[in-house]
Order: C-alpha cells, then sequence, then structure tokens
C-alpha cells in the first residue's frame, strides 16, 4: 500500500479568500482528489529551534463549496521535515518576513520536505529583475537608480513603462511618453530621488488588442491555456486587481517558444509553478511567489491546471524515493 502524502500549505488566511478565484485552494482541492493528507500554516505559525524548521500545523479539509470551503483540526507543534511537500503560497509584499520565512523553509527542505517553489528561487528571482537572465524573450529593459538614464531609455523608445521592483498587482506602475511633463516626477517617486532601483520597460502597444497574457508554467511544461488580461478603457495596466478583464485563450507558437526557452531552467532550480507574463510576444515578468490564474483558465475550458501542478509534485517526490 502506497504510503499516503503529507502536505502543507503556507499561505494567508484561508477564510479571506476568494472562493472562486485562488489558485491555492485549486491546489489543495486537487491534492485532496489525488488523497493527500493536508495541513495548514501561516507565516506566523513557523518557527526555527536549535536550527530545526518547525511550526504549528493545523489538519485541513477542504471542500468545492462556495459556503463552507475548509475545516481546520487543532494546531500541533510539528518538525517540518516530517511533510511530504510545502506548498510556500503566501502572497506579496517580497518583504523582510517573506525572507524570513524562505530561511525557515531552507531548513525545512534540509530536513527532507520538498518545497514548492524553492525557497532560494524564491528569493534569488525577483520577479521583475529576473527577466534579465532571459533578455533574448523579453522587451528592452532598465534596471537602474539613475533618472537620467530612464529618461535616456524614454527619449530612446518613446513611450515606457515605469515600475518598482516590488510591486504587485499593478501598483504603481506608469506608462509615461518622453514628452510627457510628469516623467521626471515619476523617476523620483519610484527611485525616491535616486536612493532606490526602479524597473523601465519599452512600451508594448499590443497589450490592448491581446492583452498581459499569463502563461503557467509546470516544472518547466505550459498549461495548456494562457489567461490574458485585457485592460479597462480607462486604465493600461493588464492586471486582475486594477480592473482588467480576464480571457482564457489558446497558447500561440511564440508562448511555447518563450516555454521551452525559460521553463527547463526554472524547473531545475526547483520552481514548479510559475507565471510568465507575455505582452506582444516578449516576457515581461516571471513571476514566482504565487501565481494565479488557474480558476480562470479551469472554468473557460473545463481543465484541471491544479492537477496537473499536484501530479507534477508527486512525480518529484516519486523520482526522490527511488
Amino acid at each position: 500500500m502506497t504510503q499516503r502524502i503529507r502536505l502543507a500549505v503556507v499561505m494567508d488566511p484561508i477564510e479571506d479568500i476568494h472562493y472562486a478565484k485562488d489558485s491555492t485552494l485549486a491546489m489543495l482541492l486537487a491534492a485532496t482528489k489525488r488523497g493527500h493528507e493536508l495541513w495548514y500554516l501561516t507565516q506566523g505559525d513557523l518557527y526555527l529551534r536549535d536550527g530545526t524548521a518547525r511550526g504549528r500545523a493545523r489538519p485541513l479539509e477542504v471542500r468545492a463549496d462556495p459556503r463552507n470551503w475548509f475545516a481546520l483540526g487543532e494546531a500541533r507543534d510539528t518538525p517540518l521535515g516530517d511533510f511530504d511537500v510545502i506548498l510556500m503560497r503566501k502572497d506579496p509584499p517580497f518583504d523582510m518576513e517573506f525572507i524570513y520565512t524562505t530561511y525557515i523553509l531552507d531548513r525545512a527542505e534540509a530536513a527532507g520536505a520538498l518545497v514548492v517553489n524553492n525557497p532560494a528561487g524564491l528569493r534569488d528571482m525577483n520577479e521583475k529583475v529576473y527577466t534579465a537572465w532571459f533578455p533574448e524573450f523579453c522587451a528592452p529593459t532598465l534596471v537602474t537608480r539613475d533618472m537620467a538614464a530612464m529618461a535616456e531609455f524614454a527619449r530612446e523608445f518613446g513611450r515606457v513603462v515605469v515600475k518598482p521592483l516590488h510591486g504587485m498587482g499593478g501598483r504603481s506602475i506608469f506608462v509615461v511618453d518622453r514628452q510627457d511633463k510628469n516623467l521626471k516626477v515619476v523617476f523620483e517617486t519610484l527611485t525616491d530621488y535616486g536612493t532606490r532601483f526602479a524597473i523601465v520597460q519599452k512600451y508594448l502597444p499590443e497589450i490592448v488588442s491581446s492583452g498581459d497574457s499569463r502563461v503557467l508554467v509546470i516544472d518547466g511544461v505550459p498549461a495548456p491555456y494562457a489567461l490574458a488580461r485585457m485592460p479597462s478603457a480607462d486604465d493600461n495596466r493588464g492586471n486582475l486587481a486594477a480592473g482588467a478583464q480576464g480571457v482564457a485563450r489558446e497558447l500561440s507558437a511564440r508562448d511555447r517558444e518563450l516555454v521551452a526557452g525559460i521553463g527547463p531552467k526554472l524547473a531545475e532550480r526547483g520552481m514548479l509553478f510559475v507565471g510568465l507574463d507575455v505582452i506582444g510576444g516578449c516576457v515581461t515578468e516571471i513571476n514566482v511567489t504565487s501565481p494565479t490564474g488557474i480558476r480562470e483558465i479551469d472554468k473557460a475550458f473545463g481543465t484541471d491546471i491544479a492537477m496537473l501542478l499536484i501530479e507534477a509534485i508527486d512525480r518529484r517526490l516519486a523520482a526522490r524515493s527511488h
């Protein structure tokens, strides 16, 4: 008889999630279908004692019921290395508390748990900056604190997108033209007068007609469909949190080319679930912390993308035991 897999999830409060849209819940429902034993933790439940990663874990049941989707048991103090797999699904902000959490998860991995995504990768792969490892697949991009260099970049390309390196959900994203009188103040704001790094990218006009597509990558392989986020008529941002409309679509040949070039390298680093943001055939961000989009694609095409991830995790666990 196969031993039941013990899967723990580190996430934001489960009672506060959006049932119909939450990708983490989709993963937990898929794990339940596979017969896995679920445990629940938040960041505050994790701690280190004498080098051992531990947590106050609670048994978790999830259900496909929008009125009653979870039940929690009593907390038990547990070495994190006793779990077969730990899903790290804490949403940003990517702050020092997030980094400290990855250190604890490093120790859990050293004790035998498979952590998804790999905690060292979570630290190393800033979702904006990591595009620099794949410039051949990305739009022209500048990361700097130098406001004069930003202005020169804007003059070169005419219209640019300016973003902070730590943002999410479309926060503090500006689209500006080289002649815009607000250009200087945008640079001042995002770099805090040249004391912080920010990112400037060439504006890709295809976002208006084709949207900002989320291409999900599961252990180096693309999910069968993508989610195009179409900006609203009065906004430039292709972020669902900023009011964009999600439209599921088939993968393009370019999507597959991008994943073929980037996906295997992510998988080698233990990044089993990643979202590539694609505009006009160019990758603009590589999302590794807690990518979403599963539920919208599943609803449109009848897929079960979360199950593809759980099966990939199970294969990784099986390979470890051989």
